[in-house]
């Protein structure tokens, strides 16, 4: 069995591999660091959670023990798509490199620029950064990328969910061609394989079997739900999320719960906190520092309920968490495995909740695919209809007593008599044919809302038809012809 001390990293780096409580290796770690202390382009396909992090940290580390950084020129460059996934890849290094004196810069949107350009500019070994802010400060003049050595882009596929590809191929040409590259992502689409094509150079291929299978110690349920429509189903589904909340009770210590898209995170978030839950959002349009205080306390066991995303959820390593609910269920399937691995880990127990439309099926049918087995099913629990009023008793008036007393008419005019009301229909046109008409126009004595009728619209009964009384006059006006 390969051990890190096999591997012939920087002692320094092996003494902090070894106070973090390391001593073997993962597959990929395995596999990657001899080519890449090789110097080699090393192209990983790879999941999160596999150990890719370190499978790079470590020999950029190692290799990085001799040379001195220059200012607004870093010597290595490592691409994120999230903010959360580069602060963690930055607190990887700060764990590895500790016995080193190699510096550090983060570059994440949120954040001042100001104090990000003092760190640049005392120069930086390792700069660790979101596409878009690195090509901020970039454009500003306040980072050149000539004197990168190692470039790494982590999480490739998801760069390409978020319409980053153009921006890394845009880094990609800054860099020098020399610079050594590790490429990692967990699917090989047509244009990530175009990408690797271009900008690397005869790389060492490593394929570690993508995570098809949950841990045994997470007990799984999907709860499937009949509403069709739209709008019903969400509402239904937050009601069934908040009675399964409640039924779990004190065995739910804490839980993360998936939306798939953003605006559902905080449309949850918004209704959990309505009914008194414990709950905040995380995704990527919100303020960093918003973000990292949420996940701080969600940590610290300050915050029970996550409402988070996917992407901002990427790699979040939180040790405990005892639920995880998918609120609707992922796209794609591998993120189910992605989103339930974060209960039941380092050995506890842990329960992971779907909840599922009609509308989901497709999702289903690949998840099971993927796992080569059904998810178990569990019943939904009995949600409280809300109370409906149904049309005709809206419009019935409500029953009074015998003794109470008649409530007063609207108008004078609603109280009068049908036969009155014919009447004034009769009366109407006679009463028009008095009036002259001069140059075109019409004069009329009655130009407000209560006046009567006119007979055009009116049929022979006397009913009114049409738009009885609400037609405007300009209506009703004659023209003479030229």
């Amino acid at each position: 069995m390969t051990k890190f001390s096999d591997l012939k990293l920087d002692p320094k780096v092996l003494k902090a591999i070894d106070e973090a409580g390391y001593t073997v290796p993962t597959p990929i770690q395995a596999q990657a660091i001899p080519f890449a202390l090789e110097g080699r382009d090393v192209l990983g396909i790879a999941q999160t959670g596999t150990g890719k992090t370190a499978s790079f940290t470590l020999p950029l580390i190692t290799r990085l023990g001799r040379g001195r950084a220059r200012a607004r020129m870093p010597r290595s460059l490592v691409l994120a798509p999230t903010r959360e996934l580069a602060a963690q890849v930055a607190e990887n290094f700060d764990t590895y490199a500790k016995h080193t004196r190699l510096t550090k810069a983060l570059l994440i949107g949120g954040v001042a620029f100001g104090e990000q350009d003092k760190l640049i500019d005392r120069g930086v070994d390792v700069l660790i950064a979101t596409p878009g802010r690195l090509l901020d400060h970039f454009e500003r003049g306040k980072l050149l990328l000539t004197g990168v050595e190692v470039m790494v882009v982590d999480e490739a596929d998801r760069m390409l969910d978020m319409g980053f590809i153009p921006d890394i191929e845009r880094i990609f040409g800054l860099t020098p061609f020399t610079r050594q590259t590790f490429f990692y992502s967990a699917t090989m689409a047509p244009e990530i394989e175009r990408v690797t094509n271009t900008f690397l150079s005869n790389p060492a291929r490593i394929e570690i079997a993508r995570q098809a299978s949950a841990s045994e110690t997470i007990t799984q349920e999907l709860i499937q739900l009949q509403a069709t429509r739209r709008d019903t189903a969400a509402k239904l589904k937050r009601e069934t999320l908040r009675t399964i909340i409640e039924a779990e009770g004190e065995k739910l210590e804490n839980a993360i719960i998936f939306c798939n898209r953003k605006v559902d995170v905080d449309i949850l978030s918004k209704s959990l906190i309505k009914y008194k839950f414990d709950a905040a959002p995380i995704h990527g349009d919100l303020d960093q520092s918003v973000r990292t205080r949420t996940l701080e306390r969600f940590r610290a066991g300050e915050l029970r309920l996550l409402i988070a995303s996917d992407v901002a959820a990427r790699g979040l390593d939180v040790p405990s968490v005892s639920h995880v609910f998918n609120f609707d269920l992922p796209s794609h399937p591998e993120d189910y495995v992605h989103r339930i691995g974060r209960t039941g880990r380092a050995g506890r127990s842990g329960k992971a909740i779907s909840i599922m439309v009609p509308a989901d099926q497709k999702y289903l049918d690949a998840i099971e695919a993927l796992l080569q087995k059904p998810l178990p099913r569990a019943d939904a629990p009995e949600v409280a209809a809300p109370v409906r009023v149904r049309h005709k008793d809206r419009a019935a008036k409500p029953e009074q007593p015998e003794d109470a007393k008649p409530q007063p008419q609207r108008s004078e005019q609603a109280a009068k008599p049908v036969a009155d009301d014919t009447a004034q229909k009769e009366a109407a046109p006679a009463a028009r044919a008095e009036k002259p008409r001069r140059g075109g126009q019409q004069q009329r004595a009655n130009t407000g809302r209560d006046h009567a009728p006119r007979e055009r619209n009116s049929n022979r009964d006397g009913n009114v038809v049409g738009m009885g009384d609400h037609v405007p006059d300009f209506l009703l006006r004659e023209f003479r012809s030229a």
